[in-house]
C-alpha cells in the first residue's frame, strides 16, 4: 500500500477496537495459554517495558520495522522483536519509553514519530514483563542507525507481506518451556516471528484488517 494512502486509514486505526487476548490466543504457545489460566501475573510483580510499532515510507510504500536482537545470556537472544524495553524511572510515561528505546536502539528520534494508540498489554511468563506496544508512524523516509550492543539487524517488513495470509504457518521451535514443540509463527522471508512479538503483530494485523 502506498505510505500517503496508508496514511489516511490512521484516524480510523486510532478508533478501532482492540481484541488483545482473541488475538494473542492465535500465535500463543500451548504452554503459555495453560500458565496465564492458572496464574495471575499481578502476582508475580512483572517489570513494565513498552515497544513501538512503526510504520514509515519506503520507496513510497508502507513499511514496518523489526529487529533482530544480538545473541546474549537470556531468553530473548537473537529474537525478532519491536524496538522498544523496560521502563526507567526518569521516563514520564510508557509512550515516552517506547520512544526513547526506539530512538537508542535504531536512532529515530521522538520528533520524527507521530504515535496514534497504545495496543493491548501482554505478560511475558519467561522474563517476568508486561509489556505496552504503542503504534506509531513517521513520515519520513528513515535512515537507521542501529546499536549494535542491543541490534543485530533490521527488518523492514512491507504491509503488503505482513497482510499476506500465506506468510501465517507453523513450525517446530525450541522454545523456554519445551525443547520442540510446534508453533504458529509468521514467516517473512528467512526470517520467523514468534512468541510475544507473533501475538502483538496478531493483534495489529486483525486492527488492520478490519481498516484496511
Amino acid at each position: 500500500m502506498i505510505f500517503t494512502e496508508f496514511l489516511n486509514y490512521i484516524p480510523k486505526i486510532a478508533k478501532e477496537n482492540l481484541i488483545g487476548e482473541e488475538a494473542h490466543e492465535k500465535m500463543s504457545p500451548p504452554e503459555r495459554l495453560a500458565f496465564i489460566k492458572k496464574n495471575d501475573p499481578a502476582e508475580f510483580n512483572p517489570r513494565k517495558a513498552a515497544v513501538l510499532m512503526l510504520f514509515y515510507p519506503k520507496n513510497a510504500e508502507t513499511h514496518l520495522v523489526l529487529i533482530v536482537r544480538n545473541s546474549y545470556p537470556g531468553v530473548h537472544s537473537s529474537q525478532i522483536g519491536f524496538p522498544g524495553g523496560k521502563v526507567e524511572t526518569f521516563d514520564i510515561n510508557m509512550e515516552a519509553t517506547a520512544l526513547r528505546e526506539t530512538h537508542e536502539e535504531i536512532g529515530i528520534a521522538p520528533e520524527q514519530i507521530s504515535i496514534v494508540k497504545a495496543f493491548s498489554d501482554l505478560y511475558i511468563p519467561p522474563s517476568n514483563f508486561t509489556v505496552l506496544p504503542f503504534l506509531g508512524y513517521s513520515t519520513d523516509e528513515l535512515i537507521f542507525n542501529p546499536d549494535p550492543r542491543e541490534v543485530f539487524g533490521i527488518i523492514e517488513l512491507s504491509l503488503k507481506d505482513f497482510l499476506n495470509e500465506h506468510n501465517f504457518t507453523t513450525q517446530i521451535m525450541e522454545t523456554s518451556y519445551m525443547k520442540e514443540i510446534e508453533l504458529p509463527v509468521f514467516k517473512f522471508g528467512d526470517h520467523i516471528v514468534w512468541g510475544a512479538t507473533g501475538m502483538m503483530l496478531s493483534e495489529l494485523k486483525e486492527v488492520l484488517k478490519k481498516v484496511l
